[in-house]
């Protein structure tokens, strides 16, 4: 059974880091991307980060560039996204997902962990 667990999200304050995990079972993951998206209350989901779990090559939104990473451990199969310098409108439901690398849709998404930055 394939899962995607995330964990990591919580309230903290404008200025904060965090980091939130996602643990991937279930299948081999060498032949994906990895992706960080995420949706705020009333907002359209948007990626936020993707990671190709062979080549390590990254990609991110303009929005996040230079304050988060994404990374992986491939001993631990878990994606990590480091979010520094967090601002209010960072606040949303940040998902794991994980695609083919030869597709454009995610196949398989996680449940969601909720970041929430206070100003």
């Amino acid at each position: 059974q394939v899962q995607l667990v995330e964990s990591g999200g919580r309230l903290v304050q404008a200025g904060d880091s965090l980091r939130l995990s996602c643990a991937a079972s279930g299948r081999t993951w060498s032949h994906y991307v990895m992706g960080w998206l995420r949706q705020g209350t009333g907002k359209e989901r948007e990626s936020v980060a993707t990671i190709s779990w062979s080549s390590g090559v990254t990609y991110y939104s303009d929005n996040v560039k230079g304050r988060f990473t994404i990374s992986r451990d491939n001993a631990k199969n878990t994606v990590y996204l480091t979010m520094n310098s967090l601002k209010p409108e960072d606040t949303a439901v940040y998902y794991c997902a994980a695609r083919s690398s030869s597709a454009s849709r995610y196949e398989y998404w996680g449940q969601g962990t909720q970041v929430t930055v206070s100003s």
